[in-house]
């Protein structure tokens, strides 16, 4: 697995059929053999915007540390942590920074990340390859197997004409990625932008996603997930799902409310419902993962 974690939990293993399987230490012995546990759990944060300042949220630092804190507090020790793109608001050496430390405290023992358009607004993701790229290849993409899954990391935030895009590298990436697997393998994919159309006239979705997924029909369980809206979103077509994340900086509204995509400013005490983290769990044998929504109160 490609390492861009920077601190480590102790988690214990136990293999149960050939399978290892995370546990939380201290979890009973007849707890443990009498329910089907999940062979995979993480969780996911999204569009942190760490340097944005303004009505929406004055403390977006503030608001990603109580998500930190929440992620550390789920009761077990995530198998690893995604953040799915904008950790930055304008994508400043000081901004990576501050988002890196930050992400130091997260009790897991692997970080991983994809970049949002905010990561890469001035130097198409030089900087956040330098503070996030270690173990990607080309404009940032990778993959790894955990736990019997097979989860692909992609960047579709760099040649944004409107819309997301993957570009010809980064297809044949995953085709070739892919090629070896069994179609029983249980599929992740991060992404910042949507890979389905979720609303065009607002540049969210990916021009040319519909060639990366058909490199994953024959797959039985595939799961996308990106950030990038601001929002709860799910759809599914065929064997694929789709989950937009929520966001730990500030809400954005619905799809055509509004001309554009502006951060929506709430009545006082309100933000922090609209803000929150993801828990996903994957448990062998089942087609689908299981996804568990928590809002920062």
């Amino acid at each position: 697995m490609r390492h861009t974690a920077w601190f480590g939990a102790a988690v214990g293993f136990a293999v149960v059929g050939g399978e290892v399987i995370s546990h939380v230490a201290g979890a009973g012995a007849a707890e443990q053999h009498t329910h089907a546990r999940p062979a995979l759990r993480f969780a996911q944060i999204s569009d942190s915007h760490i340097g944005f300042a303004g009505a929406p949220n004055p403390d977006v630092a503030g608001t990603f540390g109580h998500a930190i804190d929440q992620v550390n507090n789920l009761g077990y020790t995530p198998d690893f942590v995604v953040h799915t793109g904008d950790l930055t608001h304008l994508s400043s050496p000081e901004q990576f920074d501050q988002v890196k430390q930050m992400m130091s405290a997260l009790k897991t023992p692997h970080v991983f990340t994809v970049p949002g358009e905010h990561d890469s607004v001035d130097d198409a993701g030089q900087k956040y390859r330098s503070a996030f790229g270690a173990g990607s290849v080309g404009d940032g993409w990778y993959s790894f197997d955990i736990a019997g899954v097979h989860v692909i990391a992609l960047v579709n935030t760099l040649n944004l004409h409107k819309l997301g895009h993957l570009g010809t590298d980064q297809l044949e990436f995953i085709e070739k990625d892919v090629a070896r697997l069994s179609s029983d393998t249980p599929i992740i994919v991060f992404s910042h932008i949507p890979l389905f159309a979720m609303y065009p006239n607002w540049g969210w979705g990916t021009d040319d996603a519909t060639q990366a997924l058909s490199y994953l029909r024959r797959f039985s369980s595939v799961t996308c997930l990106n950030g990038h809206v601001h929002q709860l979103f799910s759809k599914t077509e065929g064997n694929v799902t789709f989950y937009s994340g929520t966001t730990t900086a500030y809400p954005l509204p619905r799809p055509g409310d509004g001309p554009a995509p502006k951060p929506v400013t709430l009545p006082a005490g309100k933000l922090r419902d609209a803000l929150g983290i993801r828990e996903v769990s994957y448990t062998k044998g089942e087609t689908a993962l299981a996804l568990k929504e928590r809002a920062l109160q």
